[in-house]
Formats: C-alpha cells, structure tokens, sequence
C-alpha cells in the first residue's frame, strides 16, 4: 500500500483484516513511527483497534522502504494525496512519484492498482511511467479500483460495500482482483480503466448534487412558509431518491467533494462539455453557506463585533477529526472576521482545527456548556450525536440570550421552545404539522 493516509491506511487494514498480508509504505516517517507505536494518525471508529489486532497477528507491516513494500508484494495499491491545483485540476504529482518508484524496483510480475480518485487518463499515465522507468521486462497491469467509502464508517463501508469496481484490459488480472475482493461478497463491476475512473468522479459528483439540490430547496421553504424536514421525509422516502445525503445544512466540505466536483469541471470544460449542472454545484454550496452566516449577522442587525457566540462542531462532519475544506470551521472563521467572539467546541477536531485556523483569533474548550456559557448566540455547525441531546436546561440557565442557530436542523424544535430557545434552522420555514397542531388554539 503506497500511502497510509486515509484512503491507504483503512484499505491497508480491512485487506489486512481479511487475511492478506499487508506492507504499508510512506515517505512520512513520522507517521510510520507512529504507526507502529500503535498510534493512527488520525481518527476513524474502529480503525485503531482493527491496526492493532492485525499487526499483532502479523498480518500488517509499516516500512518507510519502498524496496521492501514492492518486492515483497503481488499486488501493489497506489493511495497517495490527489489535492486540487491552482487551475482547479486534480495534482497528480503523488501519483506520478509513486508510479515512478515503483518502476524502479520491480522484481517480478506485479499487478499496480490506482485506489487514489483520479482523473479519466490516469491509468494511461501511470503505465507510460511505468513503462519509461522500468528496470527489466517484468510484466506490469495497471488496475482502477476507485473506492467508495466515507469518513465516519469507512471501516464498515468497505467491509460491506455496494459495489466493487474493477477497471482493467486484462481480463486475467480482472480475475485476480475479483478472488481479492470475494470475501466481502459483494457486486463486482469489471469494466475499463477509463470507465472505473470515471464511475468515481460521476458519483461524487452525483452525491454533491444531492446535498446542493436539496440546499437550495431549504432556502426556497423560508420564504414560502415550508418545512423542510418534512420536505425531505416524504420525498426521500421515494426509493428512487433516498434520503442519504439530502439533509439541508452548511453545504458539503471534505477532502473530497469540493475537490472531485472541481476537478470533474475543469475536466469537461477542457474536453469541450460545457458543466452546467457541476458548476451550479459549486455554486449553490457556496451560497450556502453565505446565507447561513447571513442568518446570524441579520439576527445581530449587523453588529456582530463583540458578540460572544458558542461554537460548536468544526470537523466537516461527525464521527471524524477532518476539517479539509470544512464549512463548520470556515463558519466560525467568518465569524471571527466579523469581529464575534467565538469560543468553540468538538469533540474530536479541536487539535486539526487549531493548525488549520493557526493565528485565528478563535477559543477552543471542551465542553458544549463551556462553549455556551455566556454566549449570545449558540450555534451548531456539525451534526455529532453529542449536540443532538444536549441539556437545553442547562442550556438555558448558563446563556446570555436564549437563540440557538441549528444549522444540521437536529434539535427538537419543541424541547427547545419549551426550554425557553428560539431556534434558527435550515430551512424551517414552518414547523411540522405535529408541532403546529399541538400550539394551534384548542388543540
């Protein structure tokens, strides 16, 4: 596995896990270090102890030598950073550097596999690499094998996936990859290499569009008087739409989303293909989440200078310590900007977000009533499970001003009004029909 970030460690690991021997490589020796201290360089449920088990029965190796990680494996996965360029493009310089140590060390027949998102053409390049690099007349097949899991249940989403996708010219070398994966038991989807490329790009794409879409129709409902978690209740139990992300909120951030549907763009606008759709995305994200800092500055009239405001969640999402291109963390940023005093909490992130936002003049506590006390305003910016069963009493007695901005929408509109709150969430443009009946005189 060349990479232990993300996308490397917890492949790494569920290969592992399934009782492939596994070597891990990077050029990050400090993270190898702390790998085999039994120490994650970052945080994902279940991954630490998964690391631990397999490396105690032997099963999974961490090496800074790349000799040792090409030639003692069959099949060697291509899982380094992809980060956006300045142009908007995916920066494949990872890639290419790795595909390029990789030619230098063959020994034998190997199988390479791209599990990095790329763009269409990446197979392309690493075979030529490969090709121009190559020490001896080893055979080399170049695979895709975009992979589909999410921070937060990455361990549960490759042990259980959708679909296998297998991009490959080889149909021997499909074969192999297809034995690889068949304890999981899963569809395999064995196609071209340009086509698994694409499939991935496609359905972030897809999925971004979803959180955008429904975005958009949240701001729709203010003005007209509709509740939107109504609106996604009924319409996402239609099997044909679902309900998985297409939850109204701050828009969509990560090491993924924002980055893929660019690159997509800048994609299709190089070949020709004029992206509505995938910039009105972008767009649409990017409104979003202006118009959740409008909420606020309208609430204050203005004047946010010297407000105290608690904060709470600044990873992109729950269960997760990523604040790459996080829209909770922006936020409080913003907020900051504006001149609020901003004293914020999460449960997992606080350390990324303190190196992300280095020189901000944000505060950071840790606890939820710690980050409320005093405060003039309360706003929730990430859905952890912890901000979904908060002690609005308590709340209540420790707050300046008794106003919570719900920007997940995971309060309960009536605890909180019986608490004494006013809440401003995403969309809500009216309260359920339940909620309406039990105020309505008579009732």
């Amino acid at each position: 596995m060349f990479g232990v970030g993300y996308v490397g460690l917890v492949t790494g690991a569920c290969f592992a896990e399934l009782g492939n021997r596994v070597i891990c490589f990077d050029t990050d020796e400090r993270k190898i270090a702390m790998l085999e201290r039994n120490e994650v360089p970052f945080y994902e449920p279940g991954l630490a102890e998964m690391i631990e088990r397999n490396v105690a029965a032997g099963r999974l190796t961490f090496t800074v030598d790349a000799r040792v990680a090409v030639q003692s494996s069959d099949i060697i996965f291509i899982a380094v950073g992809t980060p956006m360029s300045e142009s908007g493009h995916a920066d494949l310089t990872y890639v290419r550097q790795a595909a390029t140590k990789i030619a230098t060390l063959l020994d034998g027949p190997k199988i390479v596999v791209n599990k990095s998102t790329v763009p269409v053409e990446t197979g392309d390049v690493v075979a030529g690499l490969i090709e121009e690099h190559r020490t001896g007349p080893h055979k080399v097949a170049v695979v895709s094998n975009p992979e589909f899991v999410r921070e937060g249940s990455a361990i549960s989403d490759f042990m259980s996936p959708d679909r296998i996708v297998l991009g490959t010219n080889d149909p021997e070398v499909g074969e192999t990859m297809r034995r690889l994966y068949a304890p999981l038991n899963a569809p395999v989807i064995l196609t071209n290499v340009r086509t698994a490329e694409m499939i991935k790009y496609a359905a972030n794409a897809f999925l971004a569009s979803k959180v955008s879409f429904i975005n958009e129709i949240s701001r729709l409902c203010e003005k007209l008087g509709a509740d939107v978690a109504d609106v996604v209740q009924a319409v996402g139990a239609d099997h044909r739409i679902g309900k998985t992300f297409f939850q109204p909120g701050l828009g969509f951030g990560g090491s993924c989303f924002p980055k893929d549907v660019m690159a997509l763009r800048r994609i299709a606008e190089t070949n020709g293909v004029e992206p509505h759709i995938l910039r009105a995305v972008l767009d649409t994200n990017e409104e979003q989440q202006d118009h959740c800092l409008q909420k606020i500055d309208t609430h204050f009239e203005g004047r946010l200078a010297g407000k105290r405001i608690g904060f709470l969640g600044l990873s992109f999402k729950a269960n997760t310590d990523d604040v790459r291109e996080s829209p909770s963390l922006r936020l409080a940023l913003r907020l900051v900007e504006a001149g609020a005093r901003v004293v914020a909490h999460d449960p997992i992130a606080t350390d990324n977000a303190k190196r992300a936002a280095a020189g901000a003049d944000l505060s950071y506590v840790d606890s939820p009533y710690v980050a409320a006390d005093g405060a003039e305003a309360l706003v929730i910016a990430t859905e952890w499970n912890q901000f979904k069963h908060l002690d609005l009493a308590r709340l209540r007695a420790t707050m300046a001003a008794p106003v919570i901005f719900d920007l997940r929408n995971i309060v309960n509109l009536d605890d909180a009004r019986e608490a004494g709150f006013k809440v401003v969430g995403v969309g809500r443009g009216s309260n359920s029909i339940a909620s309406v009946l039990q105020r309505a005189p008579g009732a």
